[in-house]
C-alpha cells in the first residue's frame, strides 16, 4: 500500500508537470494512428511536430487538410494547423516526448518487419535529451520496445536518463478520435520509472483508465486482443462455409444461436483484413512456432475463406457465360477492409477484385469511400448494378443497405442484404 501511494503521488506530480510546462511532442508517422494522435494532442494544448517521409502528406497537413478518411479528423487537423500547435515536416526536431507510430508489416513468409520502427528510432536519436520520453505506439512483436532502447543506446543516447515505453493503439477505424480519449490504454515501460512517466503523459488526455505493466506484456496484450478476434472470426467464417455445404442460411443460423445467453458468434465475411487483425497474429505465430496452434489455424481459415469466395464468384460468372455465350461482368461491392472506411490495407475485398481481374473476369469496382484507385476505375453502385451480371457484396457499407436487386445473380458474403 505504501509503494502504491508513492507511485500514485509520482504519477500525479508528473501529470501536473506536463500541464504546467506545455510539453512538446514529436510524432513519427502521420498515418491512420499518428495523425489523429498528433491532431488530438495539438488541440489539447501541446505543441506537436509531426513527421512523415511523404512530402505530399506533410504539405497537406500544413494546409490544415487530411490525406485519409476518418470522421472528425478534418476538424481536428484544421483547428490544430490554424492554431499553430501542429506543424508537419519530413525531419524530426527536439521535443519532450517522442511518439513512434509507423507501420509494422511483415516480410514474405509472414516474418515480422520492424524496419520502419528502427528507422524512426535512428532518426530521433540525435535530438533526444535527458528526461525525454520515447513511446512506441506501433503494434509490434514482443521485444520491439527493448529493440528501440537498444537502437537509441547504440546511437549514442544515454538511455539511463530517458524513459522508453510501449503504449499500443487500441482504436477502431471510423471512431478513432473518440476512442483515442475514451478507451483504456496499456502502458509498459522498459523501467518502472518509464512506465510512471508515460502513464502521467497519457492521463493528460485519456479519460479511460491507463493501465500499468512492463513493455513485453504491453506488446503481447495488443497481439492477444487481435488474435482473439481473429480466432472468433475464423469460427464464423468456417460456419459460413459449412452452411453453404448444408444449404443453410448462415445469417439466420447465427441469429438463432446467439439467442443463447452465453453465445455471441461474430458475423462472417470475405476474410479478414486491416493492418491489425490480419497481421498481428502472425507476430505470435512467428515467435511461438508450433505452440501457437489455434492462432495459426485461425489465420489459415480466414485466408482460405477469401480463396473460397473467389471460387464461388468465378463459378457464378462461368454459369452466366455458359447461359449467355459471353463473359460475365461482376460488380464487386466494396474494396475496403471493413464497412464505412476508406482503408484498403490487407483488404480481402481488394484482393478478391484483383484476383478476379487477373483471371480474366470483367470487374466493376464499387467503393463509395474513395474517389479513385490506381488499379480499378471506381464505379457507382447504381451503374454497377445496372451493368453487371453478377453482383457480389464484399463489404457491408451503409450505402449498400436496403438495395434490392431483381433478375440478377447476387452473392452476399457480408450479410448486408440481411441488415
Amino acid at each position: 500500500m505504501v509503494e502504491y501511494a508513492k507511485n500514485l503521488h509520482v504519477t500525479i506530480k508528473l501529470e501536473s508537470d506536463f500541464m504546467k510546462q506545455r510539453a512538446t511532442v514529436c510524432v513519427m508517422g502521420l498515418g491512420y494512428i499518428g495523425l489523429p494522435t498528433a491532431a488530438l494532442l495539438a488541440n489539447r494544448g501541446y505543441d506537436v511536430h509531426g513527421v512523415d517521409v511523404v512530402q505530399s502528406t506533410v504539405d497537406t497537413i500544413n494546409q490544415g487538410k487530411i490525406h485519409i478518411v476518418e470522421p472528425e479528423l478534418d476538424t481536428f487537423v484544421r483547428s490544430a494547423a490554424n492554431s499553430g500547435h501542429l506543424k508537419a515536416d519530413v525531419t524530426p526536431k527536439e521535443a519532450d516526448i517522442y511518439i513512434i507510430a509507423v507501420p509494422t508489416p511483415f516480410h514474405e513468409g509472414f516474418v515480422p518487419n520492424i524496419d520502419y520502427v528502427v528507422s524512426a528510432t535512428q532518426a530521433i536519436a540525435p535530438y533526444i535529451q535527458s528526461g525525454n520520453i520515447v513511446i512506441l505506439e506501433s503494434t509490434s512483436p514482443v521485444g520491439t520496445t527493448a529493440k528501440v532502447n537498444d537502437v537509441l543506446q547504440s546511437s549514442g543516447v544515454d538511455v539511463r536518463d530517458i524513459h522508453v515505453a510501449h503504449c499500443p493503439e487500441r482504436v477502431l477505424p471510423g471512431h478513432i478520435m473518440r476512442e483515442l480519449v475514451e478507451n483504456d490504454r496499456i502502458v509498459g515501460g522498459i523501467t518502472p520509472e518509464a512506465t510512471e512517466a508515460t502513464v502521467a503523459f497519457y492521463k493528460t488526455f485519456v479519460s479511460g483508465e491507463v493501465l500499468q505493466t512492463d513493455a513485453a506484456t504491453a506488446e503481447m496484450a495488443k497481439l492477444t486482443e487481435n488474435s482473439y478476434r481473429d480466432v472468433n472470426i475464423a469460427f464464423a467464417n468456417e460456419l459460413s462455409i459449412l452452411c453453404d455445404t448444408f444449404n443453410i442460411d448462415v445469417w439466420e443460423l447465427i441469429a438463432l444461436a446467439n439467442r443463447h445467453p452465453r453465445v455471441n458468434i461474430l458475423q462472417p465475411g470475405a476474410g479478414v483484413g486491416g493492418h491489425c487483425i490480419a497481421v498481428d497474429p502472425w507476430f505470435i505465430v512467428h515467435a511461438g512456432g508450433d505452440e501457437a496452434k489455434i492462432i495459426r489455424t485461425a489465420r489459415d481459415v480466414n485466408n482460405y475463406k477469401t480463396e473460397w469466395v473467389i471460387e464461388k464468384i468465378k463459378n457464378a460468372a462461368l454459369n452466366v457465360e455458359k447461359e449467355n455465350g459471353r463473359k460475365a461482368k461482376v460488380a464487386c461491392m466494396g474494396l475496403a477492409f471493413k464497412p464505412d472506411i476508406d482503408d484498403l490495407r490487407e483488404a480481402p475485398a481488394l484482393y478478391i477484385a484483383r484476383q478476379l481481374k487477373a483471371d480474366g473476369v470483367t470487374v466493376l469496382a464499387v467503393e463509395p469511400n474513395i474517389e479513385r484507385h490506381n488499379e480499378f476505375e471506381i464505379t457507382t453502385d447504381s451503374d454497377a448494378i445496372e451493368q453487371a451480371d453478377v453482383i457480389v457484396f464484399l463489404v457491408a457499407h451503409k450505402e449498400f443497405r436496403g438495395i434490392r436487386i431483381f433478375g440478377k445473380e447476387v452473392l452476399d458474403f457480408c450479410g448486408v442484404m440481411n441488415r
